[in-house]
Formats: structure tokens, sequence, C-alpha cells
């Protein structure tokens, strides 16, 4: 069951990545939001396909965090790197907490299980939270710098940076609190 809609728009996620982060190094922020807000709607129409028409695959469960994961991933430091195209950046300390939160995460994921199974692993109510915001902060800092320094969009920042932080912090502990809980009633 590879080949099945849901997996076809989560690998079109993952080949979105590389020209995501070329639009945005060359500059081109529009087309990089265009990308960024595609790439968000192929997410929730992979997962909404997948349960809707009983096509879950172990290859989608595996490769949907991966995209989901590499895309945020070149997004916030992309974000945070000076460049002549960029005048707000993420702050370098929210994209180290949310980066290292993921893979801290994965890492442990991986080292807990013998036999990786992600369905083990599905995100809490407060990381898909902690995703959302962080979803939020990316995009608007790409319309941000798309718009221009003067823009409606000011009221936004600098809070949302520490907001997003702050559920970065709170997804990590409580990640780690359900999984050795858990660990603790299996074992």
């Amino acid at each position: 069951m590879f080949l099945t809609i849901p997996n076809l728009l989560t690998l079109l996620r993952l080949l979105a990545v590389p020209v995501f982060a070329i639009s945005v190094w060359y500059g081109q922020l529009i087309i990089a939001c265009i990308l960024f807000a595609l790439a968000g709607l192929t997410d929730l129409l992979d997962g909404f396909l997948a349960r809707r028409f009983n096509q879950l695959s172990p290859l989608g469960a595996f490769l949907d965090p991966m995209a989901d994961k590499l895309l945020m991933g070149a997004a916030f430091i992309l974000l945070c790197m000076p460049s002549e195209h960029l005048w707000l950046l993420i702050p370098v300390w929210v994209v180290i907490l949310a980066i290292s939160r993921d893979v801290v995460i994965s890492l442990f994921a991986f080292w807990s299980s013998s036999n990786y199974d992600p369905s083990r692993f599905r995100p809490s109510l407060l990381g898909k939270f902690t995703t959302g915001a962080e979803l939020v902060v990316i995009s608007l800092t790409l319309l941000q710098n798309a718009i221009g320094p003067v823009s409606p969009l000011d009221i936004f920042f600098p809070w949302s940076f520490y907001l997003a932080a702050g559920l970065v912090i709170a997804s990590g502990l409580h990640y780690f609190v359900r999984i050795t809980t858990s660990q603790r009633s299996n074992g």
C-alpha cells in the first residue's frame, strides 16, 4: 500500500522542502509563503484522506512526521539567519528550543522502543497546539518579510515568539512525563 494518495501528498511535501528553502534563501518570499501554505494544506489533506478512506500505512506514519519536521526545521533555520532578504528574524533561541524539542522527542521515541511504532508516539493536544503556534510564527514571519517593515502584522511580534517558545517547553515536558508514565505502567 505504497502509492496511496495520502502517501503521494506526503512525498510532494517532502519534495517541496528544498524548493521552499531555495525560495527563502534567494528572497522569493511570496513563492515561499505559497509553498509553505500548500505544504500545510497537503499535511491536513493527507491525514484526512488516510483516515477517511482507510489508507493508513506504516510508510505514511513514518514519512508524514519526517516531512513535517524537515519543512519546519528548514523554515526555522532559514528564518533565523541574517540575510539581505529578511528584516524580521525568528530569534535563534526560539529556533534552538523548537528544533531541540523535536530532536529529543524523536531520539527518545527511537531509543525507547526496540521496534519503533509511530502510533505509540502520537502527539498530545498540547503538542498539536505547539505545532500550530510554530506554524503561525513561521507563517507570520514569512508574511511580514514578504510585505515589508510596516504592516498590520507588527502586533504579533515579539510576543508570538515567547508564546511559541513557552509552548515548546511545556509540550516537551508534557511529552516526557507522558512517555515515562506510560513506560512505568507498561513495565
